[in-house]
């Protein structure tokens, strides 16, 4: 089964999709996930909407743990996640279509392991799914790499900050990346992040940072945003292997 964890303004995904079923998964990490069951050309799709229908979770009170441990525990062994982001770099414009290659994790107060009984060391040298990464470039013109900066929110960002994270080797900044990357790596399941850049970060635009200014971008390139995922979804082949799905072998003390 293939996992699609949407961020702000991607609260469902139910176009061209064959069969829907609502359904609440259980969890051990506190509370029920609401997961949409679809089939899209004839392959299991499971969607959830990561701030929910009402965008009523903050980036901070997101419960990543059992959003992961919902999809996990339901078959997916595939997620492809999406995230507004705001651009470091000139290269990358507002409107930009992104795809994370490495993160850079600036989160303060989040659970960040499923493993607090045990010592288990995952590897991150690839923290984004290689071969799932170069299937979803390989569906959109000029999509862009680059490196995820993750904060704590809900704040944005500070212009010394943005300096800073630029100089680290920064191209984007978001809320949500992290641990949600990590966690789908410890539960062994492919994970790649979709980027759609809504506008520059706080001292590289004059301009003032607005929540509004996020779902204006993220309404204009929706369709190409859920025509990538569907494209994606097409093609990604029911057999396939990939390192991900072994990445506990040798991780565990």
């Amino acid at each position: 089964m293939i996992g699609i964890i949407g961020g702000s303004g991607v609260y469902k995904l139910t176009e061209l999709a064959d069969a829907i079923e609502e359904k609440l998964v259980k969890t051990n990490y506190g509370e029920d996930v609401k997961v949409s069951i679809l089939k899209i050309n004839e392959k299991d799709v499971a969607f959830i909407s990561r701030h929910s229908s009402n965008h009523s979770l903050p980036p901070h009170m997101i419960n990543y743990k059992a959003n992961i441990d919902a999809l996990k525990s339901i078959g997916v062994s595939k997620i492809i996640a999406t995230n507004s982001v705001g651009s470091l770099n000139k290269d990358i414009a507002p409107g930009d279509i992104a795809i994370a290659t490495d993160f850079l994790d600036f989160t303060k107060n989040r659970p960040t392991s499923f493993y607090d009984d045990k010592v288990v060391h995952v590897d991150v040298t690839e923290p984004y799914c290689p071969s799932l990464n170069k299937l979803i470039s390989s569906n959109f013109k000029n999509i862009k790499n680059g490196v995820y900066v993750c904060t704590e929110g809900p704040r944005f960002e500070t212009a010394a900050e943005i300096k800073m994270f630029k100089q680290l080797g920064g191209d984007l900044v978001g809320m949500t990346g992290l641990p949600e990357v990590v966690l789908a790596r410890e539960k062994e399941i492919c994970y790649s992040s979709i980027c759609l850049v809504s506008n520059y970060a706080a001292g590289i635009s004059e301009d003032k940072l607005t929540i509004d200014e996020v779902f204006e971008f993220v309404e204009l390139k929706r369709n190409d945003l859920i025509n990538l995922i569907y494209k994606t979804i097409n093609k990604i082949q029911d057999n396939e292997d990939c390192t991900c799905l072994n990445a506990l072998e040798g991780a565990e003390v």
